[in-house]
């Protein structure tokens, strides 16, 4: 029952004020409250299933304590997700995304999309969604759920904690060849953030350097992404960024953040002369992005790909640099009883139009 919940403990100044206040930690006593609820969730599951669970439950019971009140009248929520958990795709951000939106649109707090003023919707969202990503992750960047928000790419830079983070959006953005590639192997972001914050207290000096390393990296892609002539399909640039992306992944290998089976992907892929590749999110499994050399061959991309699945690795076919948050708005198109009811992933994105070249009401911010 929604009386039941711990409202009172969240009658605090973050509700009135949102994005006004900046929140880089959560507050102990309201993850105290909220922890009888968050128990109970899935407590016969395996361990690690439990904390996925209880994980996104936190987000979603923080959220919403937050932003509603008890005397609002019921409502269910359904959340269906198709980005592969633990895989450095930010589904948590995705997550944490989509039901700080849900809230904060029931509540009005809301410009539609397509109003003057994009960026101050952009802006509470992706407060809001920060607050999840905390729920769940304890420490994170801030970079995912700031992507997930505002869609395309952006340069990411958070130097002090006590301060927003500095996001320049890169509005022209290429289409990259790419191949994604699935290690099959779940990680966390807590764990793999743990151990660079373990090197930093060991070896200070040298840690700092690494990442002051990966920062030139991204500036230099940045300013390469950005320069004028770059084309998508021009090897020598192409080179440049892949070259980028082998020295960055090479840091965080030092960093101790990559994982056997993200080498092994790796070493298939520089074997077979296809690209250049570097882990995804937070590294220790999850993920591996690869930008494809141009005019690869398409023999020896196969090969690469028949490798891939011999070693029980799986791809994704996805868009690099797609839009933001954005609400599907439908007349009596979707009901709730059929989007819980319809089975697997691809029915779930045919039913709301990913991907589809027919558009079914979907308006975003960006």
């Amino acid at each position: 029952m929604t009386d039941e919940l711990p409202w009172a403990a969240f009658a605090h100044p973050e509700r009135a004020t949102a994005h006004d206040v900046r929140v880089t930690a959560l507050q102990p006593d309201l993850k105290e409250a909220m922890q009888p609820c968050i128990s109970a969730v899935s407590p016969d599951a395996n361990v690690e299933t439990k904390r996925i669970h209880q994980a996104a439950a936190a987000a979603f019971l923080y959220l919403l304590l937050s932003l509603q009140s008890p005397g609002r009248a019921a409502c269910v929520y359904t959340l269906r997700s198709t980005i592969p958990i633990a895989s450095g795709l930010g589904s948590s951000a995705s997550i944490s995304v989509c039901i700080s939106t849900a809230l904060l649109a029931q509540i009005n707090r809301l410009e539609a999309p397509g109003s003057p003023r994009p960026d101050k919707t952009l802006e509470i969202i992706n407060y809001w969604a920060f607050v999840g990503e905390l729920c769940i992750h304890g420490n994170p960047s801030g970079v995912d759920n700031t992507v997930a928000t505002r869609g395309k790419a952006v340069v990411f830079r958070k130097a002090d904690l006590s301060q927003p983070p500095s996001v320049t959006p890169i509005a022209a953005f290429p289409v990259l060849p790419l191949l994604l590639v699935d290690t099959k192997q779940a990680r966390s972001t807590a764990t793999e953030v743990g151990k660079v914050a373990a090197l930093k207290t060991a070896h200070p000096v040298v840690t700092n350097m690494l990442l002051d390393s990966i920062d030139k990296i991204t500036e230099a892609a940045h300013a390469l992404l950005t320069s004028d002539g770059f084309q998508a399909d021009d090897p020598q640039a192409l080179r440049q960024l892949g070259e980028l992306m082998r020295m960055n992944h090479g840091i965080l290998v030092s960093l101790g953040v990559s994982h056997p089976r993200l080498e092994r992907i790796r070493e298939i892929v520089d074997h077979g002369g296809i690209g250049w590749t570097k882990l995804t999110g937070a590294g220790g499994g999850g993920c591996a992005i690869t930008v494809l050399a141009p005019a690869v061959d398409a023999e020896e991309l196969h090969n690469v790909e028949r490798k891939l699945e011999a070693e029980g690795f799986s791809r994704y076919e996805t868009l690099l640099g797609g839009h933001g948050v954005g609400i599907l708005r439908t007349i009596g198109g979707i009901t709730q009883e059929a989007f819980q009811s319809v089975k697997g992933n691809d029915a779930v994105e045919e039913m709301v139009g990913v991907n589809s070249t027919q558009p079914l009401g979907w308006r975003y911010w960006d």
